[in-house]
């Protein structure tokens, strides 16, 4: 054989080899997906705060990982429930179907719970707080289509505060769901998931009773307090909650004699302890599932749900706000710590995101003259039932006003041969005379017509018929229907629907950009790193070519 043939030859095996090599690393899968969401997480606080957070941390996440600074819901009302089903399907509230934390059910003529499944029993406790499913959800989330790829081989799990914050993340076809019972401070699970009781790793960990351990220490301010000032409003201010048992605002808060006073474990929630306990379930579920250790890609969604509820209960400029993230910021940091120990990076995929944003509190912004108001929904039902009896004759035609959505009796109206459009019309045009709303949009107009930009747009993305209802509200920018202790969320404006998006590990270089992607992009992102289907309702758009550029 000639010199040159051999050179060919090996030439071209060298060539093969090195294609096969190249092949084989591109298609390979991370083992382990973590998806972590912090509910009420505004993608500022990660700036805001960003000098006094730890290196290990969030900043870690944003020096090693790949951040998309303009990240945003396209629906509204931006709630936990639509928002964590909207992350995990790649699709919004006009096709998942939850288009709210809850909503009116024509049949019952009742406010149903999102997550309610009565069918259902608890498991881990005699309560009804397991009493709970994802059978709302209208389509596959990621972990279903991971499932569906390999015969239901792979595990996929949720934990949780909120019930809803665990069951629409791993959804319908997950292995299990589990989220915390303020009755006697355990985690619980549904009898949806096939169980008649809790896995032996969840009894041991229930059986350490941290929620006992962590409401036994008083909520101290984790720096000295004036190192607070530069960030926050002072502390003990009007704008803040007051914990049963105390007189004042102010820091410390006394666990111990909140918790006596009020006889329950729900006061975890509206504590860092609440993430902290969070963060302890998660590894316990990594290890006792040996999740990413089975031979099959594993994925464990993580919902951190404190930051809601003492962001609801003290507001954006609050010292409470900024301690329970530096706090959090620490339980991000043993989460990655523990991935580091127990997996190699590139076989784990993590992403950060939020389930919501927040508006700054109203009498904070109304005391620096910054336009804000407080809407009544009880108020606007009243006014709306008012208008209904002395337009047509003493007929009420209003069932209900629930998610800045009015409910009109079809029934009755058709029964009086009246047109259900022109009375859904003139309702949409009385509301325009409430003080803070801005715009009014009917059933009939968003089933008839296809709007692709502005606040009408948002609307119709959170639009589903069977559960919607005739008219739609919109409040003017800062407007809500809460008071002027704390803050909420809902709007279609950027301080509810601007979250972070963070992707870690699995190979992604260090990058960010400034793109406008939308959250409902995630779950498809994963399909493409998993190489998986799409989940079935997705439209949503893959944005891991942003950080293959970098490479």
């Amino acid at each position: 054989m000639s010199p040159k043939i051999v050179f060919l030859f090996l030439f071209f095996c060298s060539t093969a080899l090195f294609a096969q090599k190249k092949a084989k690393s591109t298609t390979s899968t991370p083992k382990l997906v973590v998806g972590i969401v912090v509910d009420q997480m505004r993608y500022d606080y990660l700036y805001k705060y960003y000098d006094k957070l730890s290196d290990k941390g969030f900043k870690r996440l944003l020096r090693e990982g790949f951040s998309f600074d303009n990240c945003q819901y396209d629906y509204m009302p931006t709630y936990t429930g639509p928002g964590h089903a909207t992350i995990f399907t790649g699709t919004t509230p006009s096709v998942h179907g939850i288009i709210s934390n809850d909503w009116y059910v024509r049949d019952s003529a009742k406010i149903m719970y999102c997550a309610t499944d009565t069918r259902m029993k608890t498991i881990g406790a005699n309560t009804s707080a397991g009493q709970k499913s994802p059978h709302q959800l209208l389509a596959t989330t990621i972990g279903d289509e991971l499932r569906l790829s390999n015969n239901f081989q792979s595990k996929v799990i949720g934990v949780a505060l909120k019930d809803r914050s665990a069951v629409f993340p791993a959804g319908r076809g997950g292995n299990a769901a589990y989220w915390y019972d303020a009755a006697n401070g355990a985690f619980v699970t549904s009898s949806y998931y096939g169980m008649t009781q809790l896995p032996e790793w969840l009894q041991r960990f229930n059986a350490r009773k941290l929620a006992d351990k962590y409401l036994s220490e008083k909520w101290e301010t984790l720096l000295p307090i004036e190192q607070y000032a530069r960030y926050c409003a002072a502390d003990n201010t009007a704008y803040e909650h007051v914990f049963e048992g105390e007189t004042t605002s102010s820091f410390p808060h006394d666990l111990p004699k909140i918790f006596q006073t009020s006889g329950d474990y729900e006061i975890l929630r509206s504590t860092p302890a609440g993430s902290h306990l969070t963060k302890d379930i998660a590894i316990a579920a990594l290890e006792g599932e040996k999740l990413g250790k089975n031979g099959m890609t594993d994925m464990l969604t993580v919902s951190f749900s404190s930051p809601d509820i003492i962001g609801h209960g003290f507001g954006p400029q609050s010292i409470e706000v900024m301690d329970c993230y530096l706090r959090l910021d620490q339980d991000i940091a043993d989460l990655l710590t523990y991935l580091d120990q127990h997996y190699q990076q590139q076989e784990v995929l993590v992403f950060l995101t939020a389930d919501h944003g927040a508006a700054q509190n109203i009498g904070y912004m109304k005391d620096h003259r910054l336009s804000a108001g407080s809407v009544s929904e009880s108020g606007i039902e009243t006014q709306f039932r008012d208008f209904s009896k002395k337009r047509w004759n003493g007929q009420d035609f209003v069932l209900a006003y629930s998610s800045q959505q009015l409910y009109l009796d079809h029934t009755k109206i058709t029964q009086l041969g009246i047109s259900l459009a022109d009375v859904q019309q003139q309702f949409a045009d009385f509301a325009l005379q409430f003080d803070g709303v801005a715009q009014t949009i009917t059933a009939s107009n968003l089933r008839n017509n296809d709007y692709s930009q502005g606040i009408l747009y948002f609307v119709q993305n959170g639009f589903y018929a069977k559960r919607s209802g005739d008219v739609a509200l919109n409040y003017n920018p800062g407007y809500m229907d809460w008071s002027e202790i704390g803050t909420s969320h809902g709007s279609p404006f950027n301080y509810d629907t601007h979250v972070p998006l963070i992707w870690y590990g699995a190979g992604i270089p260090a990058g960010n950009s400034s793109a406008a992607v939308r959250v409902k992009d995630i779950a498809s992102t994963v399909a493409m790193v998993l190489h998986l289907p799409f989940p079935n309702g997705n439209l949503g758009n893959p944005l891991n070519g942003y950080w293959l550029k970098r490479k």
